[in-house]
């Protein structure tokens, strides 16, 4: 949105209508404003409610990470995380059952739930977040093409995981990058709905930002 006026103040005068309504259309996809970013928001989120966060990654290799400690005072929430690249590293580490791992394969929901609920328990946060996928460009099946990414997400009373296919066409590091967002909305829209009811919001949802 933009506005021309004599002055700034004039000018977001102008824009605030436009910009309630948006917020009122988009409701929940909608999570910040001006120079406001996802990672930034869920932070606040957490700090507000006095919760902490911890990551396990595995195709995005730190990049979950970075986002979060991109954004000053992190480290009041922000624990830290596990980059699980080897499914040794799933098991020892993050407790994922060997038998899942050969039966599901590494880039599953239950092995996404189980890197989630691992990180969790073993950095004791309120939430566990992780991501594991197929970011190419190789390693791709019919079964399981480029692009496949699963996000899992833990807290004291639930796990669950969110399957999201980005597409062959995109790059690796678009994917990578996609990927980590994608987990920032999700644990975004889970710290609100527990605000609100139990019910969380759809998984599929996708965030935007208003300007």
């Amino acid at each position: 949105m933009s506005a021309k006026a004599v002055s700034v103040v004039e000018a977001n005068a102008l824009i605030e209508p436009v910009a309630n309504k948006i917020r009122a259309l988009t409701g929940v996809a909608c999570y910040g404003q001006g120079d406001e970013t996802l990672a930034n928001t869920v932070g606040q989120l957490l700090l507000q409610r006095g919760q902490t966060l911890s990551v396990a990654e595995s195709c995005t290799g730190g990049g979950l990470g970075q986002l979060i400690t991109a954004v000053s005072g992190s480290s009041a929430y922000f624990w830290g995380g596990i980059i699980s690249y080897d499914n040794r590293v799933k098991e020892g580490l993050l407790g994922v059952d060997a038998g899942v791992l050969a039966s599901e394969g590494a880039v599953s929901a239950p092995v996404a739930e189980a890197m989630a609920r691992g990180v969790r328990d073993r950095l004791n946060t309120d939430w566990g977040l992780s991501i594991t996928g197929i970011a190419g460009p190789e390693g791709g099946s019919d079964a399981k093409p480029v692009g496949l990414v699963y996000i899992g997400l833990a807290s004291a009373d639930a796990v669950m995981s969110e399957e999201l296919l980005f597409g062959s066409e995109r790059t690796r590091d678009l994917i990578r990058e996609v990927s980590a967002l994608s987990a920032m909305n999700l644990l975004r829209k889970q710290i609100l709905a527990k605000g609100e009811s139990e019910e969380a919001y759809p998984p599929h949802q996708w965030a935007v930002l208003c300007r």
